[in-house]
Parts: structure tokens; sequence; C-alpha cells
């Protein structure tokens, strides 16, 4: 991966950027970095040349610092400075995990060159009601691999806890949580709600994909649904035995699925 940065407002945003032709521009949850969608989503863009993936580190996560950035309007204004840094006036699409599928909403709204929108278990203005967090499949020996604290997070994130799970764990998650700065995340946060709510505005008339995990204790599922009458060209999954690492979980249906919606984007943009 090539590592780089953008200079937007003051800030600089770092990000890598993987591929040439279509631009995706990617969101990766709060706490995180780039590294964990990118370990959900190349083993897809491995099988499909013609994308120009670029992995954000959001303020205040990976290596972007969030010094200026004080509300989630900033952190918006700043997406879209960095996108015309970056992208430029041609289309694009959108990929928001969590914290960065409520960015990429409002993203979409903003941007008229966003050709197409993915949403893997994104959390709204709301948590709303969520499930208890269960544990539905754990083998191996997983003790001892961790840090106390490292442990905690992984029994308290994953449904499935096996050494495979682990593994995606420790490579795509652990090295990033050093590097949030929590307090800025905290400024950040208790300014949480946009100005303009995503659906407050007009209907986002091209192809969505919505996921969800059935298990997600962190944002639920049922949230996710009320969105679906603002997406008329939105394909909505709840997947069972997954919960809010429902990107690793349950890898080969998140592949599948954003697959047929990279078929759909490109259907739309011909017929348009």
């Amino acid at each position: 991966m090539e590592a780089t940065a953008s200079m937007v407002d003051g800030v600089v945003v770092h990000y890598r950027e993987l591929g040439n032709g279509m631009p995706v521009l990617i969101l990766h949850g709060a706490g995180v970095d780039h590294r964990e969608m990118a370990a959900a989503l190349e083993p897809l863009f491995a099988q499909r040349p013609g994308y120009r993936r670029i992995y954000v580190d959001l303020p205040g996560m990976g290596r972007t610092p969030a010094d200026t950035v004080n509300t989630n309007d900033d952190v918006l204004d700043l997406l879209i400075g960095f996108a015309g840094h970056v992208i430029g006036d041609g289309e694009f699409l959108v990929v928001g995990h969590s914290y960065g599928g409520y960015l990429g909403r409002a993203l979409a709204h903003r941007c008229a060159q966003v050709a197409g929108l993915a949403l893997i278990c994104t959390v709204g203005d709301e948590r709303g009601e969520v499930p208890e967090h269960v544990v539905l499949h754990t083998s191996g020996e997983l003790e001892g691999r961790l840090s106390q604290r490292d442990e905690a997070e992984f029994r308290g994130y994953f449904v499935v806890q096996n050494a495979e799970m682990l593994q995606r764990f420790e490579e795509a998650v652990v090295p990033a949580m050093p590097l949030a700065d929590e307090s800025a995340l905290a400024r950040i946060f208790e300014h949480w709600r946009l100005t303009n709510a995503p659906e407050d505005e007009q209907p986002f008339t091209k192809p969505v994909l919505i996921l969800a995990g059935r298990q997600d204790s962190s944002v639920g599922y049922a949230n996710a649904w009320n969105l679906v009458e603002h997406y008329p060209r939105a394909t909505f999954a709840v997947i069972d035995r997954a919960g809010h690492a429902l990107p690793h979980e349950q890898e080969k249906l998140v592949i599948a699925l954003t697959a047929e919606w990279l078929d759909r984007v490109q259907e739309h943009r011909r017929s348009s």
C-alpha cells in the first residue's frame, strides 16, 4: 500500500491508496484506522481491477491529527475538502463502516459526484435499541495472546471468537488502538449530531448497499432498516453470525454483496 497525505484546511489527512480506476473513498469506524477496512475489502478488490481505493485515517485516528477539528460537522467538511483535493470533480463511490457509515451518508448527500454508497453496520444520530452481546462460536486456544485490555476489546467486539478472528483483530485493529486520540474523539463526539442529518435531505437515488449484523450489540440492526425508504435503490441485508465485526465474521457474504453493489453502480452509470 502506498501511504500518502493531503493538506486540507490546515489538517494533514493521511490515507493509503491502491489501484487505478473508479475512486472508492473508504471510511473506517471509531477508534481504529484505515487498516480495518483494508483488511475487509482488499480480498474483493484483488479480484476486481479498475477501482482506485482510498483508505482514509479519520481525524484523531491513525496518523490524521484532530487539533483543529471539534465537531462532526468539521469532520464532514474536512472529508468534502479531501475528496476535492484527492479525487477532484469526477464521480466516486463511498464505503463506510459504523461511524464511517454515518459520515458516508452525509457525504453522499453533500457531494453530487457520489455514484454509489455502501454502508456496513452504520451508526446514526441515536443508538436506539441493540441486542445484548453474545458469543455464537468459539474455538481454538485464544488465551494469552493479547494484553488484558486488548482481550477485553476482542471479547466485546466479536461474536465469533476463533483463531482466524483473533488474527484479524491482531493485524487490523490492535495496531490502531493506541493511535486514537481519545481526548480529541471525546471532543468531536460531544457534538455528534450533524447540523443537517443525512436523511433530512432529499432521498439518495443511486445504488446503495446496507449491511447489518444480526448480533450487533454496538449499533444493532433495526435502526438500519429505518434508512431504507430514504434510499430507494438500496439492498438491505441482516446477516446472522455477525456482530459489529461483520466485515470480518462474514467476509464472504460481505464480499459477494459488495461485488453485486459494484455491478449495480456500473449499470446505473451506463444507463444515466
